[in-house]
């Protein structure tokens, strides 16, 4: 948690700007929508300066947070839902535990082998992620061969589950709701970059809410004074 140039010349307050951040990605509000709620505070904000600290400081958010997360357990549910993207369907591969707290995320072009094995491989790297005993996932035919390429390369057990329940998986589908719900006022994506911006701080946000950080408080208040420390914003 230390300060850096992260916010330097820019023309508002630090403070400012993660509200705006933090709003945007937690509620179901437009950039016009947050343009208005600052007009009524007397702060003049063009909309399209709302979205640029949206597409730098969201990403910037998700990799902060990730050595803060609590310990997932060893029980992987894993499904993708689709983002339409400049009018085109993209893959949004999603990973959660038993316990619906968030493993990964990972926005791709295909839906095949290649991207299930980058996606698997990408969650194995974090350390907050336990090695998965059991893997639940729908009956997309690329997931056995993305983990047994995985086990061949030894990044997964040998010994490892793998369940095609899909009522199993429900607990991951209703997680992908939560994504829609959020996407849905933006009325889709302009390109893939600002997709993967913009879906990684909602992801990131969405990991606070469901106190995935362990924090002694889990109030309002608290998870937004955390999102200061992380950008060395002082209370």
């Amino acid at each position: 948690m230390e300060k850096d140039n992260l916010f330097k010349w820019k023309h508002y307050q630090p403070d400012i700007i993660l509200l705006m951040v933090r709003w945007y990605l937690r509620y179901n509000l437009s950039f016009r929508d947050l343009v208005e709620m600052m007009e009524e505070r007397g702060l003049f904000i063009a909309h399209t300066t709302i979205m640029r600290w949206v597409h730098q400081y969201g990403p910037e958010l998700d990799k902060r947070i990730r050595r803060y997360l609590k310990q997932t357990n060893d029980s992987w549910r894993v499904d993708e839902t689709y983002i339409k993207v400049k009018g085109q369907w993209m893959y949004l591969y999603r990973a959660v535990d038993s316990d619906g707290n968030t493993i990964d995320f990972f926005l791709s072009k295909t839906r095949d082998a290649k991207s299930a094995k980058r996606f698997l491989k990408n969650a194995l790297a974090f350390s907050y992620v336990a090695r998965p005993r059991v893997i639940t996932v729908d009956k997309n035919p690329a997931y056995p061969v993305a983990i047994q390429q995985l086990k061949n390369e030894k990044k997964m057990p040998e010994g490892i589950q793998i369940r095609q329940v899909k009522y199993l998986n429900n607990i991951v589908e209703q997680e992908h709701r939560f994504i829609k719900r959020r996407v849905l006022p933006m009325l889709g994506f302009k390109s893939f970059d600002t997709a993967t911006s913009i879906l990684s701080g909602v992801e990131a946000m969405h990991m606070i809410k469901k106190e995935q950080i362990d924090l002694r408080d889990q109030s309002v208040q608290n998870q937004k004074e955390f999102i200061h420390q992380l950008f060395g914003l002082t209370s």
